[in-house]
């Protein structure tokens, strides 16, 4: 499939605010469940990007940075997960998989970029002692033009190898070698949940975990209550965890029976 000048131009630009959007605007809108049918769209297959979107969120959703340590990154890897499944015709898993590698190039521009910018902090400091609020200004937005220019570069010279480097890549690749990316890329996801449970999950929650997940095999086990029937669980799930935190929220903030007076109460 060809495709035109526009398409190139309006994947840069989506690139572009999703590398700056990952530090400094909403920091939502760079997760690849948004910008997998975002870039499907452009190319024409939404529903292929979404799909490939929300495989590799699944994947980065316990990955978070700290410090100077970057995970992966997540705005290069899936727009290059979309890009490699459509252009290229990998199903999902092994599209993921495969875009691993361009992950890490925009962890190691990232990294670049913090260790360019780390001397000029000084002269934000310089700024802030003088109180000069568009010299800090200014340095913020060259650093996210960097980044954004960066990550659009990356990403636009791949598409613009793609078309044919992706489906020669593909046709490459044993058919055995292809099914292994697709179980890599199909445990992926299990780790990135495996990553968030490490951080987030403690004995109190147990519960409400295994209680879950016993709700979705019984259900995923039904055809005929798959699909809306999940929603409407996950809904379930935000009413008792909103209810529970209603609870704790109140016992905390409730005063002891009797206020600052000793001695019994008599109950009425």
């Amino acid at each position: 499939m060809d495709y035109n000048a526009l398409q190139i131009l309006l994947i840069f630009v989506v690139t572009f605010i999703a590398a700056i959007d990952q530090f400094s605007f909403l920091e939502s809108l760079y997760q690849p469940i948004v910008m997998g049918p975002v870039i499907g769209a452009i190319l024409g297959d939404m529903q292929t990007g979404l799909i490939v979107g929300a495989t590799y969120q699944l994947m980065t959703i316990g990955n978070m940075p700290v410090g100077g340590a970057q995970p992966p990154n997540a705005v290069i890897g899936g727009i290059v997960a979309v890009i490699f499944a459509i252009t290229s015709g990998l199903e999902p898993n092994a599209a993921v998989a495969a875009a691993i590698p361009f992950a890490l190039l925009g962890q190691y521009g990232i990294t670049l970029l913090f260790t360019v910018m780390s001397p000029v902090m000084a002269k934000a400091d310089q700024y802030a002692h003088e109180a000069n609020p568009k010299g800090i200004d200014k340095i913020n937005y060259v650093a996210m033009g960097i980044l954004g220019l960066i990550f659009g570069i990356v990403v636009v010279l791949f598409f613009l190898a793609g078309s044919t480097f992706g489906r020669d890549l593909a046709d490459a690749i044993p058919q055995k070698l292809m099914a292994g990316l697709g179980v890599a890329g199909g445990m992926m996801k299990y780790v990135g949940f495996a990553v968030l449970l490490r951080l987030m999950l403690s004995k109190d929650l147990w519960g409400f975990y295994l209680g879950g997940f016993a709700l979705a095999v019984i259900i995923i086990a039904n055809d005929s209550l798959q699909g809306a029937a999940l929603l409407l669980m996950a809904l379930i799930g935000f009413c008792i965890a909103f209810w529970d935190y209603q609870i704790q929220t109140k016992m905390k903030s409730a005063s002891p029976v009797g206020g600052d007076f000793e001695g019994e109460e008599d109950g009425i």
